[in-house]
């Protein structure tokens, strides 16, 4: 793929910095990024899916989980890789937000490719990723078995995590809104 038919943005957030580059591949969208932690203080990536998918080997443990797809008016789609709520009423087997650590001055790489469009490919296409303060209390149950180590984090985060998102993607030019 020429380096032209990739479009890349940095987003700032507090105490991270996202490096994105998203691409067309068919009729879907490929999204390669690295998170750096700019700041003092250890954070949580919710990048990796949640307990229900591993346990269900819809996922395996430590990979990219899928994103959650939200279709928005115009033509537009939003994949969400954020912690979520607990669902009401809560099912027998929750959807435990899972995260990677990344401690202060590091970064952790990642990506993944989407076509799971609900209906038609969308006209534009926007990733967001949800970042969360590390708090011992509120992580457990650390795996190492995957590609990467993975915490169990609780549904509190959904709350009070970070989101940062990249420009909207325009699906037939490549490029970022400008």
């Amino acid at each position: 793929m020429p380096v032209s038919d990739i479009a890349r943005a940095t987003i700032e957030g507090e105490g991270v910095a996202l490096e994105v580059a998203l691409s067309r591949e068919g009729q879907g969208v490929r999204v390669d990024y690295r998170i750096r932690n700019t700041g003092a203080v250890p954070l949580l990536v919710f990048d990796r899916g949640d307990r229900h998918a591993v346990l269900t080997r819809r996922q395996l443990s430590g990979a990219v989980g899928v994103p959650a797809l939200r279709e928005d008016p115009g033509g537009r789609a939003t994949l969400l890789h954020v912690a979520r709520a607990l669902p009401v009423p809560p099912p027998t087997v929750p959807p435990t937000p899972l995260a990677r650590r990344v401690d202060p001055g590091t970064r952790v790489d990642g990506g993944f490719g989407f076509s799971g469009w609900l209906s038609a490919r969308p006209r534009q296409v926007r990733w967001c990723v949800g970042i969360g303060v590390a708090d011992e209390q509120r992580m457990f149950s650390p795996d190492a078995t995957g590609e990467v180590q993975v915490w169990q984090a609780d549904f509190g985060y959904a709350d009070d995590q970070q989101v940062l998102c990249t420009p909207w993607f325009d699906m037939e030019s490549g490029t970022f809104e400008a």
